[in-house]
């Protein structure tokens, strides 16, 4: 009993595989029945898979399991699929466990950084249909409802809550508006405080293509998004009670970003969302198709969904302490050793080493331990010629293990990381050039669109810089180019601030 995975996603992204654990234990006995010697688990594991970063997926429950209990994503020797690269964690999923909940223990199981940007997505290979869970959303309750083709992929989400931080980038002035005023726009000082009192009536309003129930074709109608649902006007853009046509409502629905619009679904943009009830487990006739002009009408279209249907509690969601935390009622809190714990910064430039009380002078002194290391590789890189180390020197290869490097990807696979993981503002990752095989790319997000600029390789005095500006600022390496353009903007439309991060699992 294998839990195929069907169109799997890329090293990128992570699946889990969610099954009953009562199946585990079935397995396994029957396994210790039809064997006639011990299984001797692999010690090394790691040495069986490619290099490159797993994938995790999960499957769904049998017909007629209940939704209660616990699930395990199951090792590879057991009961997963190999996925590309993918291997498997035994991961204990209680019914009660919240998506933030698994996102921290994959966090943790990982070894990542626990920025409060992971999120747990919904995936539909099928459809072509993706959605991310809301912190508070049940795992369990989410793959009742999914086909045995569907997945959860972990991966990072950094616009998950940005609308809260830039409410005036995600709610663009002549799309929001009072609900049967045409006139009276609201003051971008109360957007976020009316959409979240329930109080208020706001609501989003634009020109939409829907696609038509039954038919291959696509119809541009004007739309409004309120609290009670979606609606078309059958006359122009009036909203008059009698010219308003109900298309879908949020109390039983969720909305999912469209990832193969045109190829699938014949969509008119690449803008495309969906509105899919909760019943529905896989009936296109039941989805509402929707298809945006631009990634910033989309971006505010389901924005605004997920703020109308739940409110005030994605506002709680987003005021949860940003530290790492234990993992209430369910883990306990990773332990620090004690030589960890004893670690301080120390002073070996005398006869004597001294501790460094200060802050200050310890992250001085460890910047200059860094520059002076660098200045040390760089005078071993110019030994000459015919050293080894010249071919292989570090400069060249000191960026391999870094998390926003992606290797030797293309244009087209870089977009869609950065529209997977967020497309904020400074969001950006580093690639190997498919023109230029000795230059690389930083591919960047500003203002949700994608930029390129080219980092070219420049000799000095026999020296290797990498400069994007044409020399005029030179590096000796990839990451003191990052380093440089995290603290300042120079010659790019803005500061880099989240790496697209490739998932260790």
């Amino acid at each position: 009993m294998h839990a195929q995975c069907i169109e799997p996603p890329t090293h990128h992204d992570r699946c889990i595989v969610l099954l009953p654990l009562f199946r585990r234990l079935q397995e396994e006995e029957q396994q210790l029945r039809t064997s006639s010697l011990p299984a001797i688990p692999n010690p090394f594991p790691e040495l069986c898979s490619p290099a490159s970063s797993p994938v995790l997926s999960p499957g769904s429950l049998p017909p007629g399991e209940p939704s209660t209990g616990k699930y395990v994503s199951q090792t590879p020797t057991k009961t997963y699929t190999h996925v590309e690269d993918g291997m498997g964690k035994v991961v204990e999923i209680p019914a009660d466990m919240t998506a933030r909940d698994l996102c921290q223990l994959l966090v943790y199981k990982s070894h990542c950084v626990d920025d409060n940007s992971w999120a747990l997505v919904e995936h539909h290979p099928l459809l072509g249909l993706e959605r991310c869970l809301e912190d508070h959303e049940l795992v369990v309750q989410v793959q009742a409802s999914m086909n045995s083709d569907s997945r959860f992929l972990f991966r990072k989400n950094y616009a998950k809550y940005e609308f809260f931080r830039n409410p005036l980038t995600f709610f663009p002035e002549h799309m929001v508006a009072w609900c049967q005023e045409t006139n009276r726009t609201i003051p971008p000082s109360q957007l976020l405080q009316n959409f979240l009192a329930t109080s208020s009536c706001p609501e989003i309003q634009g020109y939409l293509y829907v696609k038509e129930v039954g038919r291959k074709s696509w119809k541009k109608v004007y739309m409004f998004l309120r609290r009670s649902g979606l609606y078309c006007s059958t006359k122009g853009t009036s909203k008059e009670p009698r010219h308003l046509q109900l298309l879908a409502d949020l109390e039983d629905s969720n909305i999912f970003t469209v990832i193969t619009g045109k190829k699938q679904h014949g969509a008119p943009t690449d803008f495309g969302f969906c509105i899919k009830p909760n019943k529905c487990r896989g009936e296109l006739k039941e989805l509402r198709m929707l298809c945006a002009e631009d990634e910033q009408g989309r971006t505010c279209w389901m924005t605004a969904f997920r703020l109308f249907k739940y409110g005030i509690v994605l506002y709680q969601n987003y005021k949860i302490p940003q530290q790492r935390k234990t993992l209430i009622s369910h883990f306990s809190a990773p332990v620090r050793s004690v030589s960890e714990n004893s670690l301080v910064a120390m002073d070996f430039s005398g006869r004597i080493g001294r501790v460094i009380d200060n802050p200050v002078e310890a992250q001085s002194a460890a910047m200059e331990e860094g520059h002076a290391w660098r200045k040390r590789s760089q005078r071993m890189n110019i030994l000459g010629s015919h050293s080894p180390l010249h071919h292989s020197s570090l400069s060249s290869v000191i960026h391999i293990a870094q998390l926003w490097f992606h290797g030797r990807i293309s244009r087209e696979e870089s977009h869609r990381i950065i529209h997977q993981q967020g497309q904020v503002d400074g969001l950006f990752l580093l690639r190997v050039s498919q023109s230029n095989p000795k230059a690389f790319v930083l591919t960047l997000c500003h203002h949700q669109k994608i930029k390129h600029f080219q980092i070219l390789p420049c000799e000095e005095d026999g020296q290797v810089f990498f400069s994007l500006d044409d020399g005029a600022t030179k590096f000796t390496d990839l990451i003191q180019l990052v380093e440089f353009y995290q603290l300042n903007r120079g010659v790019l439309p803005c500061k880099l601030k989240h790496p697209c991060t490739v998932v260790a699992l």
